[in-house]
């Protein structure tokens, strides 16, 4: 069996083969390597506790309904955003038992809690990078301001002149 980033014949295809890579990966870990056993423990725990959680119960996601094009122009049509939580509880496709054990996991969910969690392990694995490398102030966003959800609730500073 052979393993392929693209497909065959497609050599500039990554974007679409790993297009969660923006929200999955790059918007929470930012752009450093992280590498060692240390880092990958708490990467491995984030993933596996608190982000897949956040993501699924409390993530909206728009889904594409339909594509039309007009001239030289696409007109795109999607749903209400809704979570992959809810989504799968307007299926009809799961049973009502495991829609009885999701609904029993959202209810025990604190949302601000989760990101709490969320921001404290961020922090411990940009102390463990920070340790590694040797040195202070690292900026794991390279490309990308960070998006927490302190960031937009910060009072923003009086723009003009002073009087």
């Amino acid at each position: 069996m052979e393993f392929t980033r693209s497909r065959p014949n497609k050599k500039k295809d990554n974007a679409y083969i790993e297009q969660k890579n923006w929200t999955r990966v790059r918007k929470v870990f930012g752009y450093v390597r992280y590498d060692t056993p240390e880092e990958l423990m708490i990467i491995n725990s984030l993933y596996h506790d608190e982000l897949r959680l956040y993501k699924n119960f409390f993530q909206p996601v728009m889904k594409l309904v339909s594509k039309e094009r007009i001239g030289s122009s696409i007109k795109r049509k999607y749903e209400v955003s809704k979570t992959l939580y809810q989504r799968l509880m307007g299926s009809d496709q799961i049973s009502e038992e495991v829609k009885e054990e999701l609904e029993g996991i959202y209810l025990s969910l604190n949302p601000a809690q989760l990101k709490r969690n969320i921001d404290a392990k961020l922090a411990e694995l940009y102390q463990a990078y920070e340790e590694k490398r040797g040195t202070k102030q690292v900026d794991p966003y390279k490309k990308l301001a960070p998006r927490t959800v302190t960031f937009y609730m910060m009072q923003q500073p009086a723009v003009g002149l002073p009087t």
